[in-house]
């Protein structure tokens, strides 16, 4: 057991030490939920002025219904950059020297989740902090409830973003099947907008929005955030984070080098 803690100390670590290193990093993830928070919001303020957290009937302002979604924005954004940390660790040889440790393989790969989860809940808080100091207040109960959702969500995501890398051969491809993962899982779906809203607009696309992922976990959030439970989207939560870790493990090859092009 103490070679597990040992081997799960070390991997967090060089994820922290990559994190404090990589500033830059840090600042792009609290920018972008800023400038929805901070630009963007007005207008939709004044399309929607107030928003609904169904199916309680819970009317709150624009700015606070969309704090959870901006949150899991983060989290989405930093589950595909762990990915793409992941591909160059295949890369470099890093990740097969860890993978020659005698631990198995699927403590090796969710420590390397776990340990990308737990740098991207520091972000979602610094961003939830600057979100309070500009007066968007979510209830002070709920950022300490929301903190299981949020652990739950980013390894889902990070989870995902393993996986699609596994299937990623050449570096100069991720920048765009990261794209097209990301702004449809996140602009379908509850992030910006009540579904209810959806559904006045278009009927397909308000069952786009409910059969995604991310809605789900936005929902998780929102809903823990607020103090309530959603029973539905804890379930597809966590099934997802079981099926994308278990399909992630499987195919995972440390052998693939995914900056040589094929001959």
């Amino acid at each position: 057991m103490n070679a597990y803690w040992q081997c799960f100390n070390g991997i967090l670590l060089r994820e922290c030490l990559r994190f404090v290193l990589q500033r830059t990093r840090f600042l792009s993830a609290l920018v972008r939920p800023l400038l929805w928070l901070l630009v963007f919001a007005a207008g939709f303020r004044a399309a929607l002025g107030i928003a609904i957290i169904e199916p309680y009937d819970t009317y709150i302002p624009y700015e606070v219904y969309i704090i959870p979604g901006l949150a899991c924005m983060i989290l989405l954004f930093n589950g595909m950059q762990g990915s793409l940390s992941m591909v160059y660790d295949r890369e470099m040889g890093s990740m097969r020297v860890l993978l020659t440790s005698p631990l198995p393989r699927p403590f090796l790969l969710g420590s390397k989740l776990l340990a990308t989860s737990l740098i991207s809940l520091l972000q979602v808080y610094a961003f939830l902090a600057i979100a309070w100091l500009y007066g968007v207040q979510p209830p002070a109960a709920g950022l300490l409830l929301a903190l299981p959702a949020l652990l739950l969500v980013a390894l889902m995501l990070s989870a995902l973003g393993l996986l699609l890398s596994n299937a990623i051969r050449q570096l100069e491809n991720f920048a765009g099947v990261m794209n097209f993962v990301i702004f449809p899982l996140f602009f379908l779906s509850s992030a910006l907008y009540p579904l209810w809203k959806m559904r006045e607009a278009s009927q397909w696309l308000y069952w786009l929005c409910a059969i995604n992922p991310f809605t789900h976990a936005v929902e998780l959030v929102r809903f823990a955030l607020y103090e309530r439970f959603n029973l539905l989207a804890l379930a597809v939560c966590l099934g997802l984070t079981v099926l994308f870790t278990l399909l992630a493990i499987l195919t995972f090859n440390p052998q693939h080098a995914a900056l040589r092009k094929p001959r």
